[in-house]
């Protein structure tokens, strides 16, 4: 077995959690209604292309990428459209929506519904083609859209794929089912990637607490040449894509660069996996694997799920929320963000629903630094958010510029290990956002 890689600066061992690292891949059904947003990456929202009572199949084209950066949209059931105005989101804000009443699960003829693996990849121009066509974009929680990411500038040179395989948030485990349970599609995947870019070294980096994933992944990847498999050590945030890559190839990416700079780029397993449905199955971006768990949550699993299938329907398949629920956290527990509405439905960047108790989502109060510098001894990216955190306190942002707090990955690693339970990453966050801000 090759060495176990890791990132040298930083990082912490949080509590794992992975309830349902065993449990296999649940089909969720279909909801009455999805509410499908309009806007689910970075970038400009779709422009919306179908109207109210259009009749509607699995794959079809309800709003089309308005500009450079953005993504297409696309039906996650069959049926009638009832509604093309805005619903209150998860946090509360409305956003753009097409409702759909379910009506079926009827299919775009196009569409390749067979389970049969399809090995052939087409020319590059077809891979980039289905790739746009299919609206996909990063999974793992950014939502920068992949043919965007993977259309190299003409003054550079991707030398590496890394597929982040990595799941070092507690209580996830979709990703590392989908290893195991799609892994021959993803290597596929990878090497569609590899002949997009023109290269022949995709790396598929998976943390070592995922042995069933790596023993398959290694065993399958064997048989494709230009795809190998590199175990990385357990430690939070190994998935971060600057941690990622430094741990893989010893690289480090420039403060204000990008990967592409020393010639990296980073795909999200979930990703590849549908770059794969895209390519070979003519598969739009219409459901993803979602994990729902928590130390509230009564039967937690892995779960297929249409894209704009409503949190509540979803918690109602895992047993409901008990009065012990304290917090409902979309994504993990250290980067995912607390939800005050349970109808807001699940997007294509939705990794997790979590049921957490008081005592696991609780903050306990913020008492005087003491000057321990556990925060910058586990900050993955050397900055001193203790620093950060004074500073922003005394509104002094521009001295703040000078702590590099753009650099923050807002990985929570500063505020999980503080002792004085100072908020540390919100400070951070607020830097950041003043700092974009006034630019």
């Amino acid at each position: 077995m090759k060495k176990i890689k890791t990132f040298p600066l930083g990082g912490i061992h949080p509590n794992k959690y992975k309830l349902t690292a065993d449990s296999p891949i649940i089909d969720a059904g279909l909801p009455e209604y999805v509410y499908i947003p309009i806007k689910q990456h970075i970038g400009a929202p779709a422009k919306i292309t179908v109207q109210k009572g259009d009749k509607v199949k699995v794959g079809t084209l309800l709003a089309d990428s308005d500009g450079i950066i953005s993504a297409d949209i696309h039906s996650s059931v069959s049926g009638e459209v009832t509604s093309l105005e805005p619903i209150e989101g998860e946090f509360g804000y409305y956003e753009d929506c097409i409702t759909i009443k379910v009506e079926g699960d009827e299919f775009e003829k196009e569409i390749d519904t067979s389970p049969e693996l399809i090995t052939e990849i087409p020319e590059a121009d077809i891979i980039a083609q289905r790739i746009r066509e299919s609206g996909i974009v990063g999974m793992g929680g950014a939502g920068f859209p992949t043919p965007v990411k993977t259309t190299v500038p003409p003054n550079r040179k991707a030398r590496i794929l890394i597929v982040n395989g990595i799941e070092c948030e507690p209580f996830l485990t979709a990703d590392g089912r989908l290893m195991i349970e799609k892994a021959e599609e993803i290597i596929i995947g990878a090497k569609i990637l590899n002949k997009l870019l023109n290269i022949q070294n995709a790396i598929i980096a998976i943390d070592e607490n995922k042995p069933e994933a790596i023993e398959i992944m290694q065993r399958l990847s064997k048989r494709y040449v230009g795809v190998n498999v590199q175990v990385c050590a357990t430690k939070y945030p190994q998935g971060g894509e600057k941690q990622l890559i430094k741990a893989i190839t010893g690289k480090e990416v420039p403060s204000g660069k990008l990967p592409i700079d020393i010639g990296c780029i980073v795909q999200n397993v979930a990703t590849v996996f549908a770059v794969y449905e895209a390519v070979q199955k003519k598969k739009p971006l219409f459901e993803r694997i979602i994990t729902i768990s928590g130390d509230e949550c009564k039967h937690p699993a892995n779960y297929r799920v249409r894209i704009g299938t409503p949190a509540n329907y979803l918690i109602e398949k895992a047993g409901g929320a008990s009065e012990e629920v304290a917090q409902i956290i979309y994504g993990g527990p250290m980067m995912g963000s607390s939800i005050i509405n349970t109808q807001a439905p699940v997007t294509k960047l939705t990794g997790g629903i979590l049921l957490l108790s008081d005592s696991l989502s609780h903050k306990k109060e913020e008492q005087n630094c003491i000057r321990c510098s556990k925060c910058a001894e586990v900050c993955p990216m050397g900055l001193q958010p203790y620093l950060i955190g004074k500073l922003v306190k005394e509104d002094m942002f521009e001295e703040v510029k000078d702590c590099h707090a753009l650099d923050c990955i807002e990985c929570g690693c500063c505020a999980y290990t503080c002792p004085a339970n100072i908020p540390l990453l919100d400070y951070c966050k607020l830097a950041k956002s003043e700092l974009k801000r006034n630019r």
